[in-house]
């Protein structure tokens, strides 16, 4: 091989956003790239004094994969490996790809291809799926339960009028819970709603000093707020009112969780994030969502079995929650053409929206960045 193609070759290793690691037949590190040192948090001149068994925590199965390729000299992959490394603090779901470099050198190349976004994105649209089937069930079962629950309902008011004085709280129970079974049966048929949204330009700072000023003055009272906003941020093509239901939705549910911590804190910020482009059915182009925006609070966090169905309707946390609150919430930022994902540790909560941008009107690098 010349000069010029191993120059292209270790040009193209450097450009690849997946972190790429090469280890010699002792598992020593002789490269790694750009995307390997950020994952690793270490430099090249730190991780290649080290061996793969110091960079990967005793035990994993990459560790057996480099050794089963070394021994059989051919590609294998490993498919959602747990990434365990004193240099980050929380665990890492990739894929491996492993390889021999060739039949007599005895290195191996590893890829890793963390799973992370499009698990999250995965799970986002099999609960839309779960959404969808809640809707039909609603729309077909709505109007039959509602008939009788208002005769019902009904009775129980004139019940509480003629009844003695020790029967009127049971009379009242029926009343209040029946009231309670026609409002849920309500927020179910919302999934059902699918006229065309309107839709205008609109600027996300605006909608989150709107709700950070409905929160300070009722569900979020005494709770310290902080921001990072990107104010070069285009405008997101959207409805002001869901957006604003969205977002007020996420700082109520940070609100609840940060109860008893002992200073409650809840972030937002924002940024421009043009790399993140996503597939959608029925449309033969990749969908650009460049426009992130996180919710992030210091409560306790989400238990680690609810999390991968955080979103699905009626799975909640809560004593006397729904579960529809976050179901109603992944509705409306997939109605808006986005998508949203949580990430969930003791001490850290960070619900991060990515929604596409109202193109028209924005500024040429932004134009073509988005067409990246």
């Amino acid at each position: 091989m010349s000069g010029e193609a191993i120059g292209i070759a270790a040009s193209v290793l450097q450009a690849l956003p997946q972190p790429v690691i090469v280890c010699d037949t002792d598992n020593t590190i002789v490269f790694v790239n750009y995307a390997a040192e950020a994952f690793f948090g270490a430099s090249l001149s730190v991780l290649v004094r080290q061996k793969l068994n110091d960079l990967i925590a005793f035990g994993s199965p990459i560790l057996n994969l480099v050794e089963t390729v070394n021994s059989r000299r051919s590609p294998m992959t490993e498919y959602r490996v747990s990434v365990d490394s004193s240099r980050f603090g929380e665990e890492r779901i990739v894929d491996v790809y492993a390889s021999p470099i060739s039949d007599t050198d005895g290195r191996v190349t590893l890829l890793f291809q963390e799973r992370t976004m499009a698990d999250k994105i995965d799970r986002q649209l099999v609960s839309r799926g779960a959404a969808r089937s809640v809707t039909g069930l609603a729309s077909m079962l709505a109007h039959e339960i509602k008939n009788p629950l208002s005769g019902i309902r009904g009775a129980a008011q004139l019940l509480e009028q003629t009844v003695s004085e020790e029967e009127v709280p049971l009379a009242r129970l029926i009343r209040e819970e029946t009231d309670r079974i026609v409002d849920l049966i309500d927020r179910v048929e919302i999934f059902g709603d699918d006229r065309p949204l309107e839709r205008e330009p609109i600027n996300i700072h605006v909608v989150l000093d709107r709700v950070k000023l409905l929160a300070r003055n009722g569900v979020a009272r005494g709770i310290s707020f902080s921001e990072e906003y990107d104010p070069s941020l285009p405008p997101v093509f959207g409805n002001r009112d869901q957006l604003i239901q969205v977002f007020l939705n996420l700082v109520k549910n940070a609100s609840e969780a940060l109860e008893r911590t002992a200073k409650p804190e809840i972030r937002f910020s924002t940024a421009f994030r043009p790399g993140i482009r996503i597939a959608v059915t029925g449309i033969a182009e990749r969908i650009s969502l460049p426009l992130e925006i996180v919710i992030e609070d210091n409560g306790p966090g989400v238990p680690s079995d609810i999390l991968p169905f955080l979103f699905d309707p009626f799975v909640t946390t809560k004593a006397n929650g729904s579960g529809l609150g976050l179901a109603l919430v992944a509705k409306i930022v997939g109605d808006h053409g986005g998508v949203i994902d949580c990430d969930s540790r003791p001490g850290r909560t960070r619900f991060r929206i990515l929604l596409p941008v109202a193109t028209a009107g924005i500024p040429s690098d932004f134009q073509e960045a988005l067409t990246r």
